[in-house]
Formats: C-alpha cells, sequence, structure tokens
C-alpha cells in the first residue's frame, strides 16, 4: 500500500507539473515555435520536474525502501501517469487514441519516451 500510495503521489505531482506546462505549449510555444520545438523545449522542464518530485517525496514516503521498491514505484508511476494522459486525450484534446498517438511528431515522441523512461528510473537513482 505504501508502494502506491508513493507512486500515486509521484506521479501526480509530475503529471500536475506537465498538465500545466502543456496549457503553456499548447497556448503560447507551440504556436510561435511550432510543436515540435516547443514540445522539446519543454522536456528538460519535465525532467527537472522528476527529478524534485521523486528527490522530495520518495524519502520521505518510502524511507530506507530496497531498490526492488523504488523501481516497482517507479513503474507503477509510469503506469498512473500513462493513465491519466491516455485519459484525458478525448476530453481534452477531441482525438482517439490511435489518432493521437499518430499525430506525435516522431523526433518529439522519441524525446518524450525517453523522458518517461527517466521518470520511471528516478525513484531507483536516488
Amino acid at each position: 500500500m505504501r508502494l502506491l500510495a508513493a507512486a500515486g503521489a509521484y506521479a501526480g505531482a509530475v503529471f500536475a507539473v506537465g498538465f500545466l506546462l502543456g496549457i503553456a505549449r499548447g497556448l503560447w510555444l507551440a504556436p510561435r515555435l511550432g510543436a515540435r520545438r516547443a514540445e522539446l523545449l519543454e522536456l528538460p522542464f519535465m525532467l527537472l520536474a522528476s527529478l524534485a518530485a521523486a528527490s522530495l517525496l520518495i524519502p520521505r514516503l518510502l524511507p530506507a525502501a530496497s531498490m526492488t521498491d523504488r523501481l516497482l514505484t517507479g513503474a507503477l508511476s509510469l503506469t498512473l501517469m500513462l493513465a491519466a494522459e491516455l485519459a484525458l486525450v478525448r476530453p481534452l484534446r477531441g482525438m482517439s487514441l490511435r489518432a493521437y498517438l499518430r499525430a506525435r511528431d516522431p523526433v518529439a515522441a522519441e524525446g518524450y519516451y525517453l523522458c518517461l523512461l527517466a521518470f520511471a528510473l528516478m525513484p531507483l537513482a536516488l
């Protein structure tokens, strides 16, 4: 239960930052810089958000956790993060999941997937 609570807190904190950055990207950056540049510009901020959230939350919620517990927390966090993102695709963007995945810029998508991997491994890396 403590792993799920830690994973939920970590995923929720980073998702909230991503949600706010996504609004800024969509409203201000993408129209000026283009979608690819705007998404790539957002990635370092998401990595910093992941690092900050993991540094603040994981030691507090999982003190003296094993490497396995930290890895499981990262995997659960990733699952929760993706579930939340994919659940909001249709209501917020009016797109099917298939259309959403096809519409992603291939260069920015690779950076996004690497950022997700770093997000999942961040609890272990601390």
